[in-house]
């Protein structure tokens, strides 16, 4: 399975409410057309603030992030390269000032709640520089991904491995022009949670773990849409 994510940000004369509306009501019934689409979600960002851990940040600004999911990269592929494509590049156009892709290999660590039934906060990833890729993967897939199913109030985890970059949609590029490892899913009850489980023992422990192999974590609340 592949998940493709767009990192949207809107359009400078678009009020936030503005965006949200369009993207939710009018953009989401173009994109669900998609043929082969297994699911697609939105999620809007309703905070930008380092929540939970002490760490350094990149300097990613979003307005919102979508996810599409298809059996295979082959799926995806030919999904846009319909003439629904097109469309959706027009609809985009309007209502979105800068839009980036990634596509990303997903690991379901701990099985997500219900949509809606719990705070959730998504973090990009960038590694260091003295770590390759591989090894990247091999830390935050097995190591840490082990060290979060033990924090306390977790209900949900997914991290989703990048491996193609478009910025902007349609313009492939390397590592250097969109430099995101992995995007991280988490799911709390709530900010009290989420704050507690970072300061418990467990949550000093996969921080410092943390600090092994990745540079800068940037995190978002989001508020997630199921359209599909």
């Amino acid at each position: 399975m592949q998940v493709r994510m767009g990192l949207l940000n809107k359009k400078s004369d678009w009020t936030t409410e503005q965006f949200r509306a369009y993207w939710r009501d009018q953009h989401s019934q173009l994109a669900s057309q998609l043929p082969g689409l297994l699911a697609y979600h939105q999620n809007h960002v309703t905070d930008s603030a380092q929540r939970g851990i002490a760490y350094k940040r990149g300097p990613e600004l979003v307005d919102g992030i979508s996810q599409l999911w298809f059996d295979s990269s082959r799926h995806m592929d030919t999904a846009f390269a319909e003439a629904l494509g097109k469309k959706l590049v027009d609809d985009e156009n309007h209502f979105i000032g800068r839009l980036r892709i990634v596509t990303a290999e997903p690991n379901e660590v701990i099985a997500p709640p219900p949509p809606g039934a719990a705070l959730k906060r998504m973090s990009f990833l960038r590694r260091r520089a003295d770590v390759s890729p591989e090894t990247f993967a091999h830390e935050w897939r097995v190591v840490h991904a082990a060290l979060v199913k033990t924090l306390p109030g977790v209900l949900g985890y997914r991290q989703n491995l990048i491996t193609h970059r478009e910025s902007p949609k349609g313009v492939v590029v390397g590592y250097e022009g969109l430099p995101i490892d992995g995007i991280v899913e988490l799911w709390f009850e709530n900010t009290d949670t989420l704050n507690a489980a970072f300061a418990s023992p467990q949550g000093v422990e996969t921080m410092q773990h943390a600090t092994t192999f990745i540079d800068e974590i940037t995190t978002f609340l989001v508020e997630p849409f199921v359209v599909v």
